[in-house]
């Protein structure tokens, strides 16, 4: 009897419905498509978008704290930044402090944009058609599987 119960949760567990990974895969999917028309009027890719974000809030950041708060590695960073440095956004630069570390800062355009950009976040709201307390309920869920998952 024991078997048949095994094989039933077994099978449970390998049904696609049954997978967290597959509903926050596929949720991830259409953020990022419910954004791209949004974006595309910007002229940036959601990982810009991203970068731009934090260098609105920051004006002038390191590429390593960059890198940081965007959970990416200088591999997909660089070319991120340079994408952005040949738009026009960001200047890429060395710290007065220490030659050897990069630090990104905002130019005039890039600064200039984020007043297009503040509609981004209300129209994305508007598509969720859920209440903002739910949202944020789902954000800090995310952000405490990130935490166990890299710890």
């Amino acid at each position: 009897m024991s078997s048949g119960h095994n094989s039933k949760k077994n099978k449970e567990l390998l049904q696609l419905d049954n997978q967290l990974c597959f509903s926050l895969y596929s949720a991830a999917n259409a953020m990022t498509r419910a954004y791209r028309p949004l974006l595309d009027a910007l002229d940036l890719t959601y990982l810009q978008y991203m970068a731009m974000m934090v260098l609105w809030e920051e004006q002038s950041v390191s590429v390593k704290r960059l890198g940081e708060r965007l959970h990416l590695d200088s591999g997909t960073l660089t070319p991120l930044l340079k994408r952005l440095e040949a738009k026009g956004l960001v200047s890429r630069g060395r710290s007065p402090d220490d030659e050897r570390v990069r630090v990104i800062t905002l130019t005039d355009a890039g600064q200039a944009l984020k007043i297009q950009a503040v509609e981004v976040p209300e129209q994305i709201l508007c598509q969720t058609c859920m209440p903002l307390d739910e949202l944020k309920q789902i954000k800090q869920l995310c952000d405490q599987l990130l935490k166990n998952l890299s710890s």
